[in-house]
């Protein structure tokens, strides 16, 4: 996931809330607001159904406008609570006040306005070792305790019980500490999450959340512990008025507002009023979509009233549309990531009305399906959607196409178009989550009307099955596009405060690019399940992605993986970013959903250690670092000592990565030593993490960072012609194809896609995003990459861009389509290539040519077939040569033994003929050879 700032879609209206002197905060942008009363009247009329998304009902006291910069009090449980860095004085106090209408303020030194006040204790009852774990980021304060559970008379100081507790979190609270004659000597307000997913847990066994539809009408639930008052507002249509106004009862055990109407109906649509007090501005109304959408109108003004299971919503033939049953172990998969907008816009032959949409998929003739139908008759399992959930950053209506001059190859101008209508232009990568279960609406040829989204996405899903392709897709629980009162902010304007995760300041996290949820809290790690139980149930997705996986908990995503099994009969495979970094890194919250923290689950991360030793360098260097780190594709220069050393770390690195990267595999590096997976280094970590081949997920480019041939560009020779730059390619294609785990390829990666060295494309057009299944033009040489990500690299990419010899052309392009479909054949010809257990691995897999004696550059690996009747070949011995000139080598042990080229190389429609005439086998004498940058794969047939 690459670096993103926030590119919203149209902001509807929100009435300004006062902070003291006329100013509120909304996103970081001051809104002058007009006074709001201290108290509004009560409106139960429909006008707050048309009303601006948000309304004051009460100001906050000027006394209390402005906290201390210092680090808040945050709950542990429901009564025990730490406040980092304070400690109390001798006769000092820490008191919880209460207002339910938001009245508390500051007087002559003395908090007012409380409707009840409550003291806490100093304590040292020891913790759980579970509060323990989660209250270590804390550091070291003062914890306090709420006097034991009994009654106490309101406005005084005494035990509370916990429906008393259920009340104290609703409306303003705040902690001050006092004096001995209670004077206030500091206030904070409170991080309350971990107190409510106590107070409020068996809202976490509710399995109907949302809107649920039945012949007698429509039943809503939402979850809203702190609310004060919460209405339903009814709309005949996406755009009409509303014509009724529904109030939801609360029940006070597990937070959850419901009501059930037989007036509702399907086809209708809803939002929310929510009677909230937002700390730091007072009481306010929202005016807000359900979190639990299942679709939506245009640009998610509104929530649609569904079954899911209605035939309404169904394209003909969706019930009888199976899965294709070919992935029988996760290592099985080979997936291929692919933008929905992407797949089909530059495809002159799909319909103009249906390029960029769902429904493009469905034109079976045209050139993107027939290029899917080739990959998967050739072995591969799954497309992998980017973002198809509702996300913040494209218009759903009029969004603009930008007019892109025709200009030189390195030039700014093209750029310059595309960016100045980013924002209102009808692309993005869509890592913005706005409604976490409901469809795009982009990518609908109707955005307006809710049913067609949900229709046509079933369409698109319907046409891969067809094709023989599984469907996954991306998902992104670890942020929201906004939070607080922005008007793209749904969660947290519902239940102010919880669903973040929050700094020891009590502002949002925002390691991940954006406003970081906090999964580790039930109510927001059950939205991640349910979401995913939701697409994986009515939409038939088989398999998941996870970006920034490692900001969630391990404990959810077994959760998940469990109730998937446990509901749909069925397994389906998780995969996610498990990178280690922000504020959860090393475990200082929970035990992540990382690299190093997933063993035994099956839960598959994608390997850096691989990614960067194919390329060089690491993601995100700049193109002069990048030009300094050349990875294994690229020779060693004669002389070059350091570069030798590294060539052959390198190829260390990726041996353990055709071995699955598995800690537990023995290999001999180029040091002499003998080690383990888990004993090699990748940088401070170790570089073999995974105790079975699933956990693992191999790529050498996705739609992050420059692309292979890209980064190509800036590492190989400038002299190198296009055939060798292809050729380069194929050899990065070649290893991930032969290693043991997960395979997954960037959609275009076999057309030597380019994004004309844009290394952050998330925002970047059409213009750079493009695809070409024509395979006349690989998008190299389309003008300088957008000036955000790439301006301090122009100096060097001008030369590059304007070089007419670095640019493939249609037979290149076509020549590694056709490797590629090689590629796959052969990993699809053997499950020895898809081991799923690790001892199998151990015990088949044989590295050659290691040690310090090596050939540096070449890769040899003899998997053994022995005892596995499936297996097809008694033997396979592959040869990955990374060099610049034939490579030879003699294998004593493999001398006795018929070995031949894979029937798919040695066939005379192979697309590699210089493999194909270039490889040898001696079987007799045990002597191999490989031709320069190239990939041969040898069989002892059976």
């Amino acid at each position: 996931m690459g670096s993103r700032p926030p590119s919203f879609r149209t902001l509807p209206r929100l009435a300004a809330l006062t902070l003291a002197g006329g100013v509120v905060m909304w996103a970081g942008l001051p809104i002058t607001a007009a006074r709001a009363a201290d108290r509004a009247p009560r409106d139960d009329t429909l006008a707050a159904c048309q009303a601006d998304l948000a309304t004051p009902l009460s100001s906050l006291s000027p006394s209390l406008a402005k906290p201390d910069a210092a680090p808040q009090p945050v709950w542990l449980d429901a009564r025990r609570l730490r406040w980092p860095g304070l400690t109390l004085a001798a006769g000092q106090v820490v008191r919880w006040h209460h207002s339910a209408q938001g009245g508390l303020r500051i007087v002559d030194g003395r908090l007012g306005g409380a409707d009840r006040s409550v003291a806490l204790m100093p304590t040292s009852e020891p913790l759980t070792a579970g509060l323990v774990a989660q209250g270590a980021y804390l550091g070291e304060g003062a914890d306090l305790a709420l006097p034991a559970s009994t009654t106490a008379t309101p406005s005084s100081d005494g035990a509370v019980d916990r429906n008393t507790l259920r009340t104290l979190h609703r409306g303003q609270s705040l902690l001050t500490v006092e004096d001995a004659d209670g004077r206030v000597l500091r206030w904070s307000s409170m991080q309350t999450a971990r107190a409510l997913d106590e107070l409020y847990g068996d809202a976490e066994k509710e399995q109907a959340l949302g809107v649920s539809v039945t012949r007698q009408g429509a039943a809503f639930k939402l979850w809203a512990p702190t609310a004060d008052r919460v209405a339903l507002c009814v709309y005949g249509g996406p755009t009409k008025a509303a014509r009724s106004r529904v109030p939801l009862a609360r029940d006070d055990r597990t937070g959850i507002w419901s009501t059930a109407t037989p007036e509702v109906r399907h086809g209708e649509y809803y939002r929310y009023l929510v009677d909230v007090f937002v700390p730091g501005l007072g009481r306010v109304r929202n005016l807000v979509t359900d979190p639990y959408s299942v679709s939506l109108s245009a640009d998610s003004a509104r929530s649609y009233v569904a079954d899911l299971a209605d035939p309404r919503l169904q394209p003909r033939g969706w019930t009888r549309s199976r899965i294709p049953d070919r992935v029988k172990t996760p290592t099985d998969m080979v997936v291929y990531e692919l933008h929905v907008r992407d797949f089909s816009l530059q495809d002159r032959t799909v319909p103009a009305p249906m390029r960029g949409k769902y429904v493009a998929f469905t034109q079976a003739g045209s050139q993107g399906m027939r290029h899917l139908r080739a990959l998967s008759e050739a072995g591969l399992t799954d497309v992998h959607l980017l973002p198809i959930f509702d996300l913040a950053t494209v218009p759903e209506r009029g969004c603009v196409v930008p007019k892109v001059p025709d200009a030189p190859p390195d030039s700014e101008a093209q750029q310059a178009a595309v960016t100045a209508v980013a924002d209102k232009d009808c692309f993005n990568w869509g890592y913005d989550p706005y409604h976490y279960s409901a469809p795009e609406g982009s990518f609908a040829t109707d955005a307006v009307n809710g049913d067609v989204r949900v229709r046509e996405l079933r369409a698109m899903v319907m046409a891969l099955h067809a094709a023989g392709l599984r469907v996954g897709m991306d998902v992104v629980y670890n942020h929201t596009t906004a939070s607080g009162q922005h008007p793209h902010s749904v969660l947290d304007r519902i239940v102010p405060g919880y669903y973040q995760r929050l700094d020891a300041l009590g502002r949002v996290e925002r390691s991940t690019c954006c406003d970081n949820t906090a999964t580790e809290h039930r109510m927001m790690g059950k939205l991640l399940v349910d979401s995913v139980v939701l697409w994986a149930r009515e939409y038939k997705i088989v398999s998941f992605r996870f970006d920034l996986m490692g900001h969630q908990p391990r404990a959810v995503m077994e959760t998940l993986q469990t109730r998937l099994k446990r509901e749909l009969g069925r397994d389906v495979q998780l995969i996610g970013e498990g990178w280690n970094f922000g504020e959860v890194a090393d475990g200082r919250r929970f035990v992540q959903a990382s690299q190093l923290s997933l063993n035994g689950t099956a839960i598959g991360t994608f390997s850096d250690r691989g990614r960067d030793a194919v390329r060089g360098g690491a993601a995100g260097d700049d193109a002069a670092t990048s030009m300094r780190h050349p990875g294994f594709l690229i020779p060693a220069p004669p002389g070059d000592a350091a570069r030798r050393a590294e060539w052959l770390r390198q190829g260390d690195l990726l041996k353990l990565g055709l071995a699955g990267t598995l800690r537990g595999f023995e290999l001999e590096t180029a040091d002499g030593r003998r080690l383990t997976g888990e004993r090699m280094r990748y940088g401070d970590q170790p570089a073999g993490y995974a105790s079975m081949p699933a956990e693992v997920v191999n790529y050498v480019e996705n739609h992050d960072n420059q692309t292979l041939f890209d980064a190509l560009v800036l590492k190989l020779p400038r002299s190198t012609s296009a055939e060798e730059r292809a050729r380069a390619q194929a050899v990065a294609l070649g290893i991930n194809a032969l290693s043991q785990g997960v395979a997954y390829f960037h959609a275009g990666g076999e057309l030597l896609r380019s994004k004309s060295m844009d290394r952050n494309s998330y925002d970047s057009g059409d213009w750079f995003n493009r695809l070409d299944w024509s395979g006349r033009d690989n998008g190299f040489g389309a003008g300088l990459p957008p000036r955000r990500d790439n301006g301090g690299d122009y100096a060097l990419l001008r030369p590059l861009l304007a070089d007419a010899g670095i640019k493939p052309g249609p037979a290149q392009i076509d020549w590694t389509r056709r490797v590629f479909l090689d590629l796959l054949r052969i990993r699809a010809s053997t499950p020895l290539l898809r081991l799923a257990d690790a001892g199998e691995v151990s015990r088949r897999l044989r590295f050659y040519n290691t040690g310090p004696t090596q050939q540096p550059g070449l890769i040899a690996g003899r998997l053994d077939g022995a005892g596995r009747a499936d297996a097809g070949f008694e033997r396979v011995l592959y040869l990955i040569n990374a060099g610049d000139a034939p490579a030879r080598l003699t294998l004593p042990e493999e001398a006795g033994h018929a070995w031949r080229l894979h029937p798919v190389q040695r066939a005379e429609s192979a697309a590699d003929q210089r493999v194909r005439e270039g490889a040898s086998a001696d079987g007799a004498a045990g002597r191999f050879e490989v031709p320069a940058r190239g990939v041969a794969v040898f069989v002892v047939e059976r």
